[in-house]
Order: C-alpha cells, then sequence, then structure tokens
C-alpha cells in the first residue's frame, strides 16, 4: 500500500498478477494512470486501476491489440460514447480472425498435400517433404 492508501505499483503487480514493467508499459502506452505522485514520485493507483488493468487483459485475450485496447477502455470510460463504435471494433476483429483461419486453413491444406506425397520410410534423401521445402516458392 502506498502511504496515503492507494497502490504501490508493486502492489498492484501483484494484485494484477503482472510485472511491474508490465503496467509502466501499459502506462507508456496511455493504458493505465496513476492516480497520483507521492512527493518521491512515486505512482500511486486507486482501486480501480485493478478492474482497468482485468479489462486490458481480458480484451489482449480476445486478440485486441493495445491500441484498439485504448480505444476501447476510452470509449468504455464515456457513457455517452455510441455503442456502434464498440461493435464496429469487434466486428474488425472478427474479420481479421476470419483472415488468419482462412490463411492457417491454406497452410494446413499445404500441408496435408506434402504428406499424402511421402511414402513415410526410406532415406531422407527421397523425401518429397524436404525436397518441397529446399524449392523455390511458387509465384
Amino acid at each position: 500500500m502506498a502511504p496515503d492508501g492507494g497502490l504501490s505499483i508493486g502492489e498492484l503487480a501483484r494484485r494484477a498478477r503482472l510485472a511491474t514493467e508490465t503496467l509502466r508499459h501499459y502506462e507508456r502506452m496511455g493504458l493505465l494512470i496513476p492516480s497520483q505522485r507521492t512527493a518521491a514520485n512515486y505512482r500511486v493507483y486507486d482501486s480501480a486501476a485493478v478492474e482497468r488493468l482485468r479489462f486490458i487483459r481480458r480484451a489482449q485475450a480476445l486478440g485486441f491489440s493495445l491500441p484498439e485496447v485504448r480505444e476501447l477502455l476510452g470509449l468504455h470510460a464515456d457513457a455517452g460514447a455510441d455503442m456502434g463504435r464498440v461493435k464496429g471494433i469487434v466486428q474488425e476483429r472478427i474479420a481479421q480472425i476470419d483472415a488468419r483461419i482462412a490463411d492457417l486453413q491454406q497452410l494446413k491444406a499445404g500441408l496435408h498435400a506434402l504428406v499424402e506425397q511421402c511414402p513415410g520410410h526410406g532415406s531422407t534423401h527421397a523425401c518429397p517433404i524436404l525436397a518441397a521445402l529446399t524449392r523455390e516458392p511458387q509465384a
């Protein structure tokens, strides 16, 4: 605890189960703001910082980038903001996930094709998988 009852960066890090350097990074990114500084310039956080960190971690777990998290936090803090923007951000994230899934499915199909070409026995000198990895990619 900080002398005035707020949370020191170390205590906040312990409660949030994060490294203090992570909290400093979040502060540099504008995601976390100390409620005050002590006379010795130590950061002091209020109890709402724990909830804010929980929000950040949940958003990151859903794949949102830190700039997206910052925007979501801003929208969350502004009760008058239009929830359509929140929905739009989430829809953009879904589109990114869909594109990544499509890329992964294409990658998987390519690997399946290589596996089908390999008999799985004999010298690696004749391995079609290794041969495919050696060739120049086709445009």
